[in-house]
């Protein structure tokens, strides 16, 4: 008894949410060029610095290793790829979240 009264109280959640409404993707409003333009060429200079980053951890690690400290270079290397990740996904995320 107890388990059928969860089914149904499961059913009617998911019909509550299937009813909730899509607002879609939406139309940007009228002169909304420039902040777009802003935004690309943000995410052009993130990307630029993610890849000069990637460059830095590189020649970090091929001086710490000569050191016998190669370790500390790839936790950097993990950081800076962890952010390149995320800038290039970041429309996505927030599509995801929205």
């Amino acid at each position: 008894m107890l388990h059928t009264a969860a089914l149904n109280l499961q059913i009617l959640g998911l019909s509550v949410l299937t009813e909730v409404p899509n607002p879609g993707g939406g139309v940007a409003p009228p002169g909304s060029e420039g902040l777009l333009k802003i935004l690309q060429w943000a995410a052009w200079i993130a990307l630029a610095l993610g890849v000069l980053g990637v460059i830095i951890a590189g020649i970090t690690m091929m001086i710490q290793v000569r050191r016998g400290e190669g370790g500390e270079g790839l936790a950097k290397l993990g950081w800076t790829l962890a952010g390149c990740v995320v800038v290039a996904g970041a429309s996505g995320l927030v599509t995801a979240f929205v």
